[in-house]
């Protein structure tokens, strides 16, 4: 969150922001006027007294005024240095230079990649102009959560408290560093501007703020394993807080499929065996499990489900960092992009280790009453009778079903975060619980309607040798003969149970997960 390198960020920067006297508006601006740099010979001094009777008082424009339109086109200019109207990577290492700013190449193609909306490789005057408001707005979300006083400064207890909060523990000699590599004034504290003019030209795509509030794929379980993994900050995973997080998901999850376990068998039970001929209703669905097996039946195949959580879990997300490494992200934190590739490949390792408990899972939950004992009795009947292979039926529709499942589901849920973000983010990045449930929910469910065709054949497939004197099916050859004898509706049998149980799984999940993380010590900020 505190980023130590670099030189401070010379008057400029801090001009082209607000000169307004809105303290409420912007914290530590003083009432009494604005802050321009003496000396500085791009910025326009704001008067420090207050306006004559009907002269009216020019707002900032982040606040709606006219004089920062001229500021920034002043800090563009310096900065596009070959004065092609764009500034890309290399204008930015020279222009940064000229102004005593030093970032590494790696952090200016952030900036270059964050603000480049038409992809051609710079910024045009509106890009960097988005780009600046918008960064200054996750600066100054940041700024205020480290303002635990609410007074527009941050000392040194501030910052260790802070810190402290995300897990890491930190010395004040540690803490006073941090503070005067920002602090231009000499008071040992640090206010909006030095804070802003300091951070104005670091990437920070999601800052650890924005991660602490945003989780949702460890958070919320709606049955299926195919989300990209949460990040974790660099604290979290330098004091073990990851794995508490992990920990307390993996028990949520357990707790949210048993809860919703019949609504779940009797999704399984409606793509394999309802077609045109057999309409199963989901009354008529739940009468027909009880009066073959009685109300136990309703969980049979749950006991598998939850035990896969662990280490699914587990492998996923060693995968993931492992993955992130060898993309060569030296970075906390990564692009959606390469976060979906990340996530993808680590869920394809994850799903490929615990895909044998998958198959196990699907026979156990359209077993009649009495075929087996249990899980291990299940596996030994289907080795002896089907061979090795059984257990990898149905494997490739489930690897396809990852890309759109967890590729809809980022887009779609960093589509809502950014837009709640921008539109309602003011003192806290901290969207609520029912804001967190309502964007997890829509992104998964979103998810889960692009990859269903894929998952009913996936099941399919799984239940083939189920299916007495049934063919055994490819999986183009199982698509072409559902669309022929059911037409494309076929391809959603059971759609309808495994939305019903969506709200109360992310419901019940949510709940579970943060009385776990209270029982292991991890604290809500």
């Amino acid at each position: 969150m505190i980023h130590q390198h670099g030189s401070l960020m010379p008057p400029l920067l801090g001009d082209v922001f607000c000169q307004c006297r809105s303290a409420e508006t912007h914290p530590g601006v003083d009432p009494g006027g604005g802050h321009p740099h003496p000396g500085d010979p791009f910025s326009a001094a704001a008067p420090s007294d207050p306006p004559t009777p009907g002269q009216a008082e020019q707002p900032c424009d982040i606040c709606g005024g006219p004089e920062q339109e001229h500021r920034l086109k002043v800090l563009f200019q310096v900065l596009d240095v070959n004065g092609d109207g764009g500034i890309c990577v290399n204008d930015l290492t020279i222009g940064l230079k000229k102004l005593g700013v030093h970032r590494t190449e790696h952090e200016l193609m952030k900036i270059v990649k964050a603000g480049d909306k038409d992809l051609d490789g710079q910024l045009d005057f509106e890009e960097f102009v988005h780009y600046l408001r918008d960064h200054e707005k996750k600066l100054r979300l940041v700024f205020k959560s480290l303002d635990k006083k609410n007074d527009g400064r941050i000392d040194s207890q501030e910052i260790m408290q802070s810190l402290r909060d995300l897990g890491l523990n930190i010395s004040e000699e540690q803490a006073d560093k941090i503070l005067r590599s920002m602090d231009k004034n000499g008071t040992m504290t640090i206010d909006w501007n030095e804070w802003r003019d300091y951070h104005l030209l670091h990437p920070a795509d999601n800052i650890p703020e924005i991660i602490l509030h945003w989780r949702h794929s460890t958070i919320l379980d709606v049955g299926e394993s195919l989300l990209v993994p949460d990040e974790f900050t660099a604290e979290e995973k330098k004091t073990g807080m990851w794995w508490r997080h992990l920990v307390a998901g993996g028990g949520a999850g357990a707790v949210s499929r048993t809860c919703t376990a019949p609504l779940d068998r009797l999704k399984v039970l409606m793509q394999v065996h309802a077609s045109k001929s057999n309409s199963m209703r989901i009354t008529g669905g739940f009468m027909q499990m009880i009066r073959e097996g009685g109300v136990r039946s309703l969980w049979r195949g749950n006991g598998i489900n939850a035990i896969k959580i662990a280490p699914e879990s587990a492998i996923k997300f060693m995968a993931y960092e492992q993955i992130k490494r060898l993309i060569g992200s030296n970075q906390e934190t990564l692009g959606i992009a390469e976060r979906l590739v990340a996530g993808s490949l680590a869920g394809a390792i994850a799903q490929s280790s615990i895909y044998p408990m998958e198959v196990l899972k699907t026979r156990l939950a359209l077993r009649k009453t009495g075929q087996y004992s249990g899980i291990a009795d299940c596996a030994k009947h289907i080795f002896k009778k089907e061979g090795a292979a059984a257990f990898y039926k149905g494997y490739v529709p489930n690897m396809l079903g990852i890309i759109p499942y967890a590729g809809i589901d980022l887009a779609v849920y960093e589509t809502l975060k950014n837009w709640w973000l921008q539109r309602f983010a003011t003192d806290s990045a901290n969207p609520g619980v029912f804001v967190l449930l309502a964007c997890g929910t829509t992104s998964s469910t979103c998810g889960q309607l692009a990859s269903y065709p894929l998952a009913l054949v996936r099941t399919r497939m799984q239940a083939q040798a189920t299916l007495e004197g049934g063919p055994q099916m490819t999986m183009s050859g199982l698509f072409k003969h559902i669309i022929r004898t059911e037409g494309p509706k076929g391809l959603y049998r059971g759609l309808a149970p495994n939305f019903m149980k969506v709200i109360p799984s992310v419901s019940i999940s949510y709940v579970v997960y943060e009385h776990i993380k209270l029982t292991l010590g991890v604290r809500s900020k």
